[in-house]
């Protein structure tokens, strides 16, 4: 099974936001996530992808995480409809409003997006 991973960008203006976001649309990228890592380049992240918008599909856990992240959720349309910054062993983070997909990358990507704003993902980056 090949990785696959997309360029994330503001829809306003093309500014990349994340060059390299792995695509994890199945069971075990979900399961897994960042779970057991010790760290995360600081040009790549996940790209969390799932069927319909939820609250409860796309809520978050840090157990097993070691170190603090961002995670950004966007609904259906890509708008940003919630931003956290997540620390390690955490229970839980939950988005304000139901989401499609979710975006965990290093903290400094809280600084880059907005509420609001419309993320954009068709872009696959280079493996």
């Amino acid at each position: 099974m090949s990785i696959e991973y997309r360029v994330l960008k503001k829809a306003s203006d093309g500014a990349v936001i994340l060059p390299r976001a792995r695509w994890c649309a199945d069971s075990w990228c979900h399961f897994k996530g960042l779970q057991w890592r010790r760290g995360l380049p600081a040009d790549e992240g996940l790209l969390f992808v799932y069927d319909s918008e939820s609250v409860m599909n796309t809520s978050i856990h840090m157990l097993n995480v070691f170190f603090s992240i961002a995670v950004v959720w966007l609904d259906a349309s890509g708008v940003v409809v919630d931003k956290k910054l997540a620390k390690p062993w955490r229970l839980a983070y939950v988005p304000q409003k139901p989401a499609q997909y979710f975006i965990e990358a290093n903290v400094d990507l809280l600084e880059r997006v907005e509420i609001g704003d419309v993320i954009q993902f068709n872009e696959v980056a280079a493996s």
